[in-house]
């Protein structure tokens, strides 16, 4: 399944509402690969973590997945648990809140991750990263937002900036480049 493309109510037939009502139980697979048992808590899908049934009275862990991750879902059926009562409840505030903590992070991660790059650049970068603010810019890595670190990172691809900020990028990119057994050749 194309994840841009059609809905998951599309790929398993029928609509929505019949097919994701609350009790049903699937079989899911990720676009990452994981793949695991759930059923549907709410108006997303809800899965309950691998392990034992919830007692009542008791909170059970619970993972909302994003329709467009999944690849493989086939229906197993439907529940009668306990915890799909009516005093069950999902805290979706929470869950949104989680949400957008995860996408920050993920988009933070991503920012750090040079496009078309080497692994040593990459390397040299997370390692300047560790002692000054650092970004990509193409191929480029732009440090304290003012001297430029050019391809193949080495002290004299240092650019730009005061000569006292070129002298400090200049010195920790040499130190860093020994420290990763980074020779200039």
């Amino acid at each position: 399944m194309d994840p841009a493309g059609a809905s998951v109510a599309n790929v398993i037939g029928g609509s929505e509402g019949d097919k994701f009502a609350v009790g049903n139980i699937y079989s899911v697979k990720l676009i990452t690969g994981d793949e695991f048992r759930g059923i549907v808590m709410a108006d997303w899908l809800f899965f309950p973590q691998e392990g034992s049934k919830p007692r009542p009275g008791h909170t059970k862990n619970t993972r909302m997945v994003n329709a467009s991750f999944i690849t493989g879902l086939s229906y197993l059926g439907k529940t009668e648990e306990p915890f799909l009562t009516d005093s069950c409840w999902v805290n979706l505030d929470g869950l949104r809140a989680k949400e957008a903590v995860a996408v920050r992070q993920a988009e933070a991660d991503a920012e750090r991750m040079g496009v078309g790059v080497t692994a040593e650049a990459q390397s040299i970068f997370d390692a300047l990263s560790k002692t000054l603010p650092v970004q990509w810019e193409n191929s480029d890595i732009l440090v304290m937002k003012e001297v430029r670190v050019r391809s193949p990172y080495l002290s004299d691809c240092v650019f730009g900036g005061t000569d006292a900020a070129n002298n400090r990028v200049k010195k920790v990119l040499e130190l860093e480049r020994r420290r990763l057994h980074l020779f200039g050749t």
